[in-house]
């Protein structure tokens, strides 16, 4: 018995269960295992903010070329029988005559470029250079300022979509390269020329990722003397044989040695929607400095167009901001109200536990059934307009009242209790307490939950889709009445687009609608520390 007794007291400091081999084991491991959670977090985070970089990255660079756009710089003569032929200087009628215009520069075109006129496919590829509705800002400075008519202005005129992506080198990038030696330009037959004192060797060795394949060219090459272009049809080692593309001069002013210059293609003219014709002229109007570039203005002030170098987004800019008006003040109030009364004045029991379960349920709804619910009862009982900023409003008003409900409770329930018992103990009333002090301390939580409901309701697209606001709309709304589309579904709708001009159209109303977003949420921070510091105790 006294052995069993003695046995603690006799044993050694390295058995106590704290500073034992094994405490000493298991103290390591749990260090250790603290560090790996340290290093996954920081993994974590870091492939967060790589992905968040990568994702940026993408989205800049496909957008960075919507922001300008190529216009060509041309003088017109503004003729009175072609703009206004009935002799009435209306100004409507004026602006309103878009064929007027584009005859006016037709003509001009035609006397820049006369080769253009000797075959109507020539013809068909200058002209298409310029989209039809190009000439409507000079046909409304002209109704503005009628004076105008009879005199000769200079104006800028956007060029096609097509044109524009191949000047910002993102339809197949080109390189010029200057041909220099003993040259002798010689008409063999037809538009067939031969030219010598330049081979193969010069081309590959200038640029030798021109690929060869049997003597020809794997890829597109123009040649330019003067204001004459060729294509490349076949190379030798001491010549190249030349087919006639655009010919500004006659034949005998080809044999007088001007400079030669090789315009070398990635792409090939059947892997392209724009020709190697059309190249050409878009490069004798850049060497004339008539091909300008400027920021693209028209994507935040002008309204929507089948035409993607015509398109803007003001018309979604203003929708966004009406529907989120209707959603602000239908959601906001009833959302806060909501919360107020389940959580300070309902009774605890069966029906309130019901209604409880029903909004946590609601909150993880698919925001397509929000649509689906808008259709039914404001479209289909209420016969309320398709495509209308109200409609809208109220279905993503539906969509975010149960975070705002959520977020108001959560804000409600962190006040301490103390606060509330302190006011009813000095003779407060129920609702004095509840608006006077226990609201207040709750503020910064409950505005910033509605702030970032709103954030989600702009970045909503699929109810506004089954309530029509995916409607074409070239007029700018003013009010909620009015037709109108959104940010969201305007990118979707560029995004579906089959002319490659949409894809950087898109990337950049995606950097407009997260800077939106930015501004909404730096909105949410700011209020948050403003009340922070106006209610802490």
């Amino acid at each position: 018995m006294s052995k069993q007794y003695n046995k603690p007291a006799m044993a050694g400091i390295d058995d106590s269960p704290f500073t034992g081999a094994n405490a000493l084991k298991r103290l390591k491991r749990r260090q250790a295992a603290e560090r790996r959670f340290q290093a996954y977090s920081a993994t974590a985070i870091g492939l967060a903010v790589l992905a968040l970089i990568v994702l940026f990255s993408s989205i800049i660079s496909q957008a960075q070329s919507a922001f300008s756009k190529h216009y060509l710089r041309i003088d017109l003569p503004l003729e009175r029988r072609i703009i206004a032929p009935d002799a009435t200087l209306d100004p409507v009628r004026i602006e309103s005559n878009i064929s007027g215009f584009n005859k006016l520069v037709k003509d001009r075109l035609i006397l820049l470029f006369p080769d253009a006129a000797s075959a109507p496919p020539k013809t068909r590829a200058l002209f298409a250079m310029l989209p039809r509705l190009g000439v409507l800002p000079v046909a409304r400075k002209t109704a503005a300022n009628l004076d105008m008519l009879g005199t000769r202005q200079t104006f800028d005129i956007v060029v096609s979509d097509d044109a524009d992506l191949f000047l910002k080198q993102k339809i197949g990038r080109h390189q010029r390269l200057e041909l220099s030696g003993a040259t002798s330009l010689q008409h063999r037959s037809g538009p067939n020329y031969t030219l010598t004192g330049i081979g193969r060797g010069q081309l590959a060795t200038s640029y030798p990722a021109t690929p060869r394949v049997a003597g020809q060219p794997a890829r597109d090459i123009l040649v330019r003397s003067g204001q004459n272009w060729f294509t490349l049809v076949a190379a030798s080692e001491t010549g190249l044989d030349l087919k006639t593309l655009s010919i500004g001069a006659s034949a005998e002013d080809l044999r007088l040695g001007e400079p030669l210059e090789a315009l070398i293609l990635e792409t090939v003219e059947t892997d392209r929607n724009i020709s190697n014709y059309q190249i050409a002229l878009l490069t004798n109007l850049q060497d004339q400095g008539r091909i300008i570039r400027k920021f693209n203005f028209d994507l935040l002030s002008r309204s929507d167009s089948t035409y993607p170098e015509l398109a803007g987004a003001a018309a979604a800019i203003a929708g966004s901001i009406l529907t989120m008006l209707v959603t602000a003040i239908f959601a906001i109030p009833i959302g806060i109200l909501a919360a107020i009364y389940l959580e300070e004045f309902a009774r605890k029991n069966w029906l309130t536990g019901i209604i409880q379960v029903n909004i946590n349920n609601l909150a993880a709804v698919p925001s397509i059934i929000f649509g689906l619910l808008g259709a039914a009862i404001f479209l289909n009982i209420f016969n309320m307009p398709r495509s209308i900023p109200l409609v809208g409003g109220l279905v993503l008003g539906l969509l975010i009242l149960p975070t705002i409900i959520m977020a108001s409770q959560a804000a409600l329930q962190a006040v301490p209790q103390s606060v509330r018992n302190a006011a009813l103990g000095i003779g407060a009333t129920r609702a004095q307490t509840v608006f006077h002090h226990t609201l207040p301390l709750a503020a910064p939580g409950i505005i910033t939950g509605a702030i970032i409901g709103m954030a989600r309701a702009l970045g909503e697209t699929a109810p506004l889709l089954l309530i029509g606001m995916v409607a074409f709309v070239n007029e700018v709304p003013t009010s909620p009445d009015q037709e109108a589309t959104v940010l969201p579904v305007l990118i979707f709708k560029w995004f579906s687009g089959a002319e490659r001009a949409w894809e950087p159209m898109t990337s950049a109303l995606v950097l407009v609608l997260v800077g939106f977003l930015i501004i909404i949420n730096l909105i949410a921070v700011a209020v948050r520390l403003k009340f922070d510091r106006r209610w802490s105790p």
